[in-house]
């Protein structure tokens, strides 16, 4: 077994929640590390005589004790509390199925789903989160830790929220953990807005995190079981089994409560109105001002999901019974299909498309324009497509340690230098190349900071609230 130090980092009320292991066995030194009650990740490193490999041993607990870590016995703390959406789904009663173009099958349950102006993005519950083009080719892998939650944009910057509470930035060549949520959260749903993290979870609480991974605000609100979180800079709305709450953007004060038709499961956001998908057949359109709810649209079955055009002037729905619906704006249901597969438990509108993510895991691509609704409805159809994953295709895997990390001896022309400060208590990054602003904080990967070390990113965008996001690769510079 070897000589082994097992360490643990638990705060009251804080994000970590994390154990470290040192085993050293000859010459090897082996170090597991990871949130507590998960099985981890392990470093194996050897080295020429058993005396240099007992002081590196020594040299890294050593560093991790200063850091608040002490002895513990493995297995008496609780790990994070996980809740997996359990979900039923029902075969469609609908006449006539949707016009299904493409389907990609990922293997495994999904809620996650994101598409923007480039690509289509889906997440599943083993962790993988997979890139396809518009027209359904496969792109890319990101292997995760953890199953994926949900997928959220904020900007052109994408996070994968996950079940072991970190949040990943997949913006970059290789994912990196830019958020870490208190152990005690069990995380239902996430949105982010220039850079503040909003965190909805089981006991219906409200979390918010800064840029810099630091706590700012909690609320508890009227209900439990929140699956359902959007914000904008006037308000963060909050869907759980009690209806939906907005807040001030800074925690401050609860702006309005709505009581809706049953539990809210699904959330969606225009600019003026948030529309809750709720356990009682509905989707409804409450007034992001006031609260009022100004639209209610009927679904035969509880509603799993809802998006909109991005003029709102059509309203989909997705329910438990493996139907998907369109509404017009004041409320008319204009059509009901079957999905061809499981129960919508994501959706999202674009460019005449309707991409949906389902109870068996599959991302699927529908048309939804006026011709092609029509003739489904008429019983013709075109043949779905069923998209292949290829092996071959890249595999992106977080980078968790500073040894893990590509390297390079001096920056390229177009990249910039960062490096990590010592603020009091805090490691954070600023820009050292010229042209920036020096006193601004960099989104960096806690994990991988280091005091003194410098790193070179690929390019670095200001964003509102003052501070530098990564865009690109991470390289240390040695």
């Amino acid at each position: 077994m070897g000589d082994r130090t097992y360490l643990e980092l638990s705060q009251d009320g804080g994000g970590a929640h994390k154990f470290y292991e040192v085993t050293v066995e000859g010459t090897v030194v082996s170090v597991r590390y990871g949130r507590i009650g998960a099985s981890g990740q392990v470093q194996t490193s050897t080295f020429p005589t058993v005396q240099k490999a007992q002081a590196a041993a020594a040299k890294k607990i050593g560093e991790k004790v200063r850091k608040g870590y002490a002895p513990a016995v493995q297995g008496l703390r609780a790990p994070r509390a996980v809740t997996r959406r359990q979900v039923a789904s029902a075969p469609s009663r609908a006449r006539s199925v949707a016009p299904v173009l493409w389907r990609f099958r990922t293997g495994s349950a999904a809620f996650g789903i994101h598409i923007d102006e480039d690509r289509c993005w889906v997440g599943n519950q083993a962790g993988d989160v997979y890139t396809l083009s518009h027209g359904g080719e496969v792109l890319a892998r990101y292997a995760l830790p953890d199953g994926v939650k949900c997928l959220v944009a904020d900007d052109f910057w994408i996070y994968a929220g996950c079940d072991d509470g970190k949040v990943y930035d997949l913006s970059s060549k290789l994912p990196f953990a830019a958020y870490d949520i208190a152990a005690d959260v069990d995380i239902f749903w996430l949105d982010i807005h220039e850079g503040v993290l909003d965190v909805s979870d089981r006991d219906g609480g409200l979390t918010m995190i800064d840029h810099e991974d630091e706590y700012q605000w909690s609320r508890k609100s009227h209900g439990a079981h929140a699956w359902m979180v959007r914000a904008d800079e006037h308000a963060v709305y909050h869907g759980h089994a009690g209806g939906v709450t907005a807040y001030a953007p800074d925690g401050g004060r609860e702006l309005w409560h709505t009581p809706t038709q049953g539990a809210v499961l699904f959330g969606w956001q225009e600019d003026t109105s948030v529309y809750a998908g709720t356990a009682r057949r509905t989707v409804q359109r409450l007034s992001k001002r006031t609260g009022a709810i100004e639209a209610t649209y009927g679904c035969d079955d509880p509603v799993y999901s809802c998006a909109t055009s991005p003029d709102g002037r059509h309203v989909f729905a997705g329910d438990n019974a493996s139907s998907v619906y369109c509404f017009s704006s004041d409320g008319t249901r204009l059509w009901k299909l079957g999905t061809g597969g499981g129960s919508a438990l994501s959706m999202q509108y674009l460019d005449g498309k309707l991409y949906m993510v389902t109870t068996d895991g599959s991302l699927v691509c529908v048309d939804a324009s006026e011709a092609a609704i029509a003739a489904a409805r008429s019983g013709s159809v075109p043949t779905a497509v069923d998209i292949k994953y290829s092996a071959a295709m890249p595999t992106y895997t977080p980078a968790t340690a500073v040894t893990q990390m590509a390297t390079v001896t001096a920056a390229p022309a177009h990249g910039v230098i960062v490096e990590c400060v010592q603020d009091g208590s805090r490691l954070r990054v600023h820009v050292a190349s010229a042209g920036y602003e020096p006193t601004w904080n960099v989104q960096f990967p806690r994990d991988i900071r280091q005091a003194g070390a410098r790193y070179v990113v690929d390019a670095l965008h200001p964003a509102a609230g003052g501070f530098y996001r990564v865009r690109g690769e991470i390289r240390r510079l040695v």
